[in-house]
């Protein structure tokens, strides 16, 4: 890693820039002293968007018994 001072990293910023995108790393001192890094930053990895009407979880079944009426004591639980 190769170490530079703030006054070059502001002058030079777009070719340090350039650099870092190939991979070089940078730290900037100020003086004598290591402030920062001037290091790539890693490729975002992009997620595939699903297609209009594509599923994103597993299917479930719906049971038959989820359709069927309800008994004369459920109705009257729900004040029906």
């Amino acid at each position: 890693m190769t170490t530079i001072t703030t006054h070059e990293a502001k002058t030079h910023l777009s070719r340090y820039l350039a650099e870092v995108e190939q991979g070089k790393e940078y730290i900037i001192a100020r003086g004598k002293h290591a402030v920062a890094m001037l290091v790539p930053v890693p490729a975002e990895q992009k997620k595939a968007r699903p297609k209009v009407g594509e599923t994103l979880d597993p299917p479930f079944d719906i049971p038959d018994s989820a359709f069927a009426p309800l008994t004369e004591e459920e109705l009257k639980e729900w004040g029906l």
